[in-house]
């Protein structure tokens, strides 16, 4: 029996970094403009060469604002032992700051249903948070004396930004009730090829903290598009279980 939890352990870390792929998958900053703006676009995950399963990136502007929607499914073969379907969702304001961050978790048997609402910070006024786990009947405020980001709208928020090799950047992410302030180390560019093409990337490294898409042992690398855009192409983990890389497969723009 104790073996069994353990791989269903490793297994959901497998998710976990799943999870990471939706997490800086970033938005253009010219998008925010573009009201008949439509994206999407899927990785493949590889767990030591085995593929593990599949995640999403889509992103347009609706009525309610500028929409990242972000998933992850396990493969057919990891499902018989752990099915993974996760949905992450940020709305934003035109200015990139966050209004809703919506998630929704399945993994093996364990569930999770929470809404996060933001107000924007000003001067004169702190940061609303609202969070709200609907499976729990939980609601707690918050008030922030720094302006917060939910994780995918700190994608965003770091594509808008200049990276420089050497240089690091920061934000602070609000997620699961505490506030991580995260760093993202710059380290170079590189040329890579994908099963969607040859790109000329940046490599970043995030020190991610937060509950959900943070391996506690290991590190991550994330290649992104070297051009406006910010499109992350590949990602790699290595971790106490094996390696894992997420590549871009296809994009529709």
């Amino acid at each position: 029996m104790r073996q069994r939890r353990s791989n269903g352990k490793e297994l959901w870390q497998i998710f976990i970094f799943l999870s990471i792929c939706c997490l800086f998958c970033t938005l253009c900053p010219a998008y925010a403009s573009d009201s008949a703006i439509k994206a999407k676009f899927v990785y493949n995950i590889y767990w030591s060469g085995i593929k593990a399963g599949e995640a999403t990136l889509s992103y347009e502007n609706t009525p309610e604002g500028i929409t990242i929607t972000s998933t992850a499914q396990s493969a057919p073969f990891i499902s018989i032992f752990y099915k993974v379907d996760d949905l992450s969702q940020s709305i934003l304001a035109p200015d990139g700051h966050p209004n809703k961050y919506t998630v929704k978790i399945r993994e093996g048997h364990h569930r999770k249903d929470k809404v996060t609402y933001f107000s924007a910070k000003s001067e004169s006024n702190a940061q609303k948070v609202i969070y709200t786990d609907k499976l729990k009947n939980e609601r707690v405020e918050f008030d922030l004396e720094k302006q917060a980001f939910d994780p995918l709208s700190a994608a965003y928020e770091i594509s808008r930004r200049k990276l420089i090799t050497g240089r690091s950047e920061y934000i602070d992410i609000f997620d699961n009730k505490k506030v991580y302030n995260t760093e993202v180390q710059v380290l170079g560019k590189e040329r890579i090829n994908t099963p969607a093409g040859e790109f000329d990337t940046i490599v970043i490294k995030p020190l991610l903290k937060s509950e959900g898409v943070f391996l506690q042992k290991g590190e991550i690398y994330i290649w992104l598009t070297d051009d406006e855009k910010r499109i992350p192409v590949m990602l790699k983990s290595k971790v106490k279980i094996g390696s894992f890389t997420a590549e871009l497969a296809e994009g529709v723009e």
